[in-house]
């Protein structure tokens, strides 16, 4: 794991949720609006807790849940909104825009955090021009640990 102006990046591995969130939290006190995190891993890898301590690194203190149903959550109250989307129950890049959600993949007002980015931009797309896009994978190792692949924006 290393730090850079994106916060932690790299390889991160978290024995607890306490720890995932921890990391979360980390990458959210360096978040910059107009960002987007795309996180991808299985059912049950960590990425609602991840960003239960990205929106508190924000500065962010309601609740966080996951938008499955809704698609779109958004927290206001901290520095910045953070829009959180859940695109598990869209199969495609067509159908994200078609639920009007693309504006908030590109160039958001505020900072967004997508769980099942790939159902938007697969795994190797090239991010869209003025995206800054992190890439963040979830593994899990065991029912409390997880490993986390934290890609920042080229530049």
């Amino acid at each position: 794991m290393s730090t850079s102006a994106d916060g932690p990046t790299g390889l991160w591995q978290c024995a607890s949720v306490a720890e995932t969130e921890s990391h979360g939290e980390a990458v959210g006190r360096q978040a910059q609006s107009g960002e987007v995190y795309g996180l991808s891993g299985d059912l049950g890898a960590g990425k609602t807790a991840w960003v239960r301590g990205f929106a508190r690194g924000v500065g962010y203190r309601g609740r966080v849940h996951s938008p499955t149903f809704a698609l779109l959550n958004d927290y206001e109250g901290g520095r910045m909104t953070v829009h959180h989307l859940d695109l598990y129950r869209l199969a495609s890049a067509g159908e994200v825009a078609g639920a009007g959600l693309e504006e908030y993949l590109v160039q958001p007002d505020g900072v967004s955090v997508v769980e099942w980015i790939d159902r938007w931009a697969p795994a190797g797309s090239e991010p869209m021009a003025g995206q800054r896009l992190h890439r963040l994978t979830f593994r899990t190792l065991s029912p409390e640990a997880r490993e986390i692949f934290h890609d920042p924006p080229r530049v």
